[in-house]
């Protein structure tokens, strides 16, 4: 085995340590690092409608969100801040019984409510930057678009959808835990990520954002005039569906990344690690 990439064994050896020094972490070391990542994938939510609202071709418009958005997955596992989508892979160390439920869900608490409150922090921001005027209001009209989207999904639609973007990005994690040099986890970040992005799966954390600026958005009327859409798609953008998403889209991840990824991982490594 190349000495620069871990075998399959010793991610998952990886895997466990690390996630056991995850729920070590003091409660206010853990929420800094977890509003962090909500930031950095929030800036890279805003990075890729930036660079993507104004593109008439749809998918050319999809690529090129894809290829900027990784940037805040990149952030994350560079800098050591904390995701809740990507730390679904606490299911191992529990599995093993090397942490507790309690450890676990802990951690996801903490997590999740800092994650949410990074990307709030970017939200009110980019809001008051004055950037969503950006041409000619277009951006801001697009924000708004992409959050009456997502306020309307089924919630099988966003459950579905959440499983396969976790499905994506917990991979993606694991994957990056095989490299020992930073191209390589920026290689290995970059196109799953991207891939998930094009596909486009629900994020809860993404979804924070999107459907926060969105929401922000729609009280200027002259991004609602840019956005083409009716005012029933603007009105549906509300905090009670905002929640009706992001409940069933954290279920997905939840079940995308901990089953499908970590729960799968665990089975078929547990009795030939040795193997690998």
């Amino acid at each position: 085995m190349d000495n620069s990439m871990l075998g399959v064994s010793e991610i998952y050896e990886s895997t466990i340590h690390t996630c056991i020094k995850k729920t070590k972490k003091k409660s206010s070391q853990t929420f800094i690092a977890g509003a962090f990542a909500g930031a950095f994938i929030a800036m890279g939510a805003f990075g890729a409608a930036m660079g993507s609202h104004a593109i008439e071709n749809y998918s050319l418009a999809k690529l090129a969100a894809g290829l900027i958005f990784p940037v805040g997955l990149m952030l994350v596992l560079i800098c050591g801040a904390e995701l809740f989508t990507g730390n679904s892979l606490l299911i191992i160390p529990l599995i093993e019984r090397k942490i507790s439920i309690k450890n676990l869900l802990k951690n996801w608490g903490i997590v999740y409510i800092s994650n949410f409150f990074g990307a709030i922090i970017i939200v009110a921001l980019i809001f008051f930057s004055g950037l969503l005027s950006s041409n000619h209001n277009a951006l801001g009209g697009y924000a708004i678009k992409v959050a009456s989207y997502k306020s309307n999904l089924t919630f099988v639609n966003a459950i579905s959808s959440g499983i396969l973007c976790n499905f994506i990005v917990t991979l993606t994690v694991w994957a990056s835990y095989a490299t020992k040099d930073l191209l390589g986890k920026i290689i290995v970040v970059w196109f799953p990520i991207m891939t998930f992005v094009v596909c486009g799966f629900e994020h809860s954390v993404a979804n924070m954002y999107y459907l926060f600026i969105g929401l922000i958005a729609k009280s200027n009327p002259a991004f609602v005039e840019t956005s083409h859409i009716s005012q029933a798609a603007v009105d549906s953008i509300t905090i009670t569906n905002i929640i009706k998403n992001l409940i069933p889209v954290t279920i997905g991840n939840i079940i995308g990344g901990a089953v499908f990824v970590g729960l799968a991982f665990w089975v078929m490594l547990k009795y030939n690690r040795n193997e690998n």
